[in-house]
């Protein structure tokens, strides 16, 4: 595919070695787009506004794919609500006004479903952010997020920026958090299930009623999404970023949804647990449904290749090669 994006462009990929940011990695490199700036953490404090600019100024990449977060589950998000506050609004802002200032060309600025509200239509369209309260259990997160988008938005309409936000559904995949603490929905679940086959448990409980619909895309679609609407070319990517009254946003997902209930039973089958599922009902369940609108995607001609139980077997290989 040719697009916009010339293969000798400097791409800097903040949060480079996380989930999403490591899928994002091998798709660029698939492409053939090999001039890629990569700091991890301990290279570079992304929470530091002084080292940001510095890098900035030092490096001037020509695109930024922004994957850098801290994310984690319905436990961490209710645990850590300050610091997931304060370090997600505190490293986007540093990369997105830093980013203007070093005159870079494009920036894709990665948020998350939870933007919208708890009671929102299904599926959940880009115009409608804030028409709603947003779930409780992950607003800081949430809410740092909005601000994220608000700001790509701001500059595009101050400052001529090319800025584009993109709100991924549920995701899972290789390198992901299996932490039965902090991780998300699908790599708890593997971790539990796995658990409970290796001590020859007869039930294994999980939270809730089982009964949220989510909507979930493995890590390696989202890269490909994320790398299409980048290499947009000019007139098409134009229409997304250049309005005063439609904020500059596009959903990434699948078009499909299922239970937590009907998830369970599939992760239950991959990992060959044989025992009773267990629900317990005295824990939150989180937003009733979660499923986006991706017409807006699906229009600029992307679609997900991976099937939710392919992709869920992949990712137990790489939870059975990381424990």
């Amino acid at each position: 595919m040719s697009g916009f994006i010339d293969k000798n462009s400097k791409i800097y990929v903040p949060g480079h070695t996380g989930l999403v940011g490591s899928a994002i990695i091998r798709e660029l490199q698939r492409r053939g787009f090999d001039n890629l700036l990569l700091k991890s953490i301990d290279e570079l404090d992304l929470l530091d506004s002084k080292v940001v600019a510095d890098f900035m100024q030092r490096e001037k990449p020509d695109f930024i794919i922004q994957c850098a977060a801290k994310v984690g589950g319905i436990i961490a998000n209710n645990t850590y609500p300050g610091q997931f506050f304060y370090e997600n609004m505190r490293i986007q802002t540093n990369i997105i006004h830093n980013a203007y200032l070093a005159g870079v060309k494009r920036l894709l600025f990665l948020g998350s479903s939870c933007i919208y509200p708890k009671h929102c239509p299904q599926p959940m369209k880009e115009e409608h952010l804030l028409t709603g309260e947003l779930e409780p259990t992950n607003r800081p997160y949430a809410l740092a997020k909005i601000g994220g988008i608000e700001m790509c938005w701001s500059y595009n309409r101050q400052y001529g920026t090319r800025y584009l936000a993109v709100m991924p559904t549920n995701l899972y995949g290789p390198g992901d958090n299996y932490d039965l603490q902090n991780s998300h929905v699908i790599p708890g679940l593997i971790h539990k299930m796995h658990l409970a086959k290796s001590e020859n448990r007869d039930s294994v409980e999980l939270w809730g009623t089982g009964s949220p619909y989510r909507e979930f895309l493995y890590s390696d679609d989202l890269a490909r999404a994320c790398v299409h609407l980048l290499d947009l070319e000019d007139d098409m990517y134009s229409k997304f970023v250049g309005h005063e009254d439609i904020a500059p946003l596009i959903n990434i997902g699948c078009g499909e949804d299922q239970t937590i209930k009907e998830l369970a039973e599939i992760v239950k089958e991959v990992v060959g647990f044989d025992g009773e599922i267990k629900w317990d009902t005295s824990k939150p369940d989180g937003t009733p449904r979660k499923l986006l609108d991706v017409s807006r995607l699906f229009s600029l001609g992307w679609k997900p290749s991976i099937s939710l139980k392919d992709g869920i077997k992949l990712a137990y290989e790489d939870f059975l090669i990381a424990k």
